[in-house]
């Protein structure tokens, strides 16, 4: 009788990590050298210099200036900016699309309510959000960054203030906002959302609400939150400034309800 072989468990889970370094390498092979730095010098310094690019004091000197550059253009193009509302979310989602539907009336609601809109001044939602609120008549701002295909600002923001880094961007859209209004969207909003979280959890800034839009496409995250409430990695309480909402009057009632006097009799209501 023929003794039967156990299965080789071993090549079993490698075939999943060969199909993902596959998948990866086929991906970066359309981007081309990679963008880390080293220092100067080291095994096979001369061809990585030759090929990539190799760090020096004088090139981290150029970037803190070019750092410091955009955060003082910001810092004065958007200074004046009465009680604003960040909008984030996908670049994705089209004008017949619901998400950007929900998206405008959102703007429409800040306008009226006498908030100025910040977005990342792009496509998709930031789009939407620009448009309901130059189409309520409140101030709209787009915070544009400058990517490799390049992302032109839409054309319902009063001002666009362009970037060059993502974080400096991102600072800039938490630090002139007394609320965040979080739409569907991908890795970007995500990371939008976790810094504002994280900052308000850890009163950095604040304390300010955090409204997500689309019961429906945040209920995962819902869920989520309450398995690591119960894995006890943050309490209940902790969370108590998000919400999620599928309508946008609700949404800017809230955050009204939530500013202090100070700022809410700086609101501006809008006449539209």
């Amino acid at each position: 009788m023929k003794r039967k072989t156990k299965p080789d468990r071993t090549a079993a889970k490698q075939k999943p990590l060969d199909n993902w370094e596959h998948s990866w390498q086929e991906h970066w092979s359309k981007v081309g050298l990679p963008g880390y730095e080293l220092p100067v010098g080291g095994p096979g310094g001369e061809e990585r210099e030759f090929l990539g690019s190799a760090r020096t004091f004088a090139g981290e000197q150029k970037r803190l200036r070019r750092i410091s550059d955009e955060f003082s253009q910001a810092f004065k193009a958007l200074y004046p900016v009465g009680p604003a509302v960040t909008v984030f979310g996908s670049a994705r989602f089209k004008e017949n699309h619901p998400y950007y539907k929900l998206a405008r009336a959102v703007g429409v609601e800040l306008a009226k309510a006498g908030f100025a809109t910040l977005t990342g001044g792009g496509p998709g939602i930031m789009e939407a959000a620009n448009r309901g609120a130059h189409e309520g008549g409140g101030a709209s701002y787009g915070l544009n960054i400058i990517l490799p295909h390049e992302q032109s600002a839409n054309p319902y923001v009063d001002k666009s203030i362009e970037f060059r880094y993502f974080f400096t961007r991102k600072v800039c859209l938490v630090k002139y906002s007394c609320a965040f209004i979080v739409m569907p969207g991908g890795l970007g909003t995500l990371d939008e959302l976790f810094e504002a979280a994280t900052l308000i959890q850890c009163q950095k800034i604040g304390p300010f609400p955090i409204v997500l839009m689309g019961e429906k496409f945040w209920d995962g995250m819902r869920k989520w939150g309450q398995f690591m409430i119960k894995q006890g990695v943050f309490a209940q309480e902790e969370i108590g400034f998000g919400r999620i909402t599928d309508s946008p009057k609700e949404a800017v009632d809230l955050i009204v309800r939530s500013l202090p006097s100070e700022v809410k009799n700086r609101l501006q209501p809008s006449p539209a």
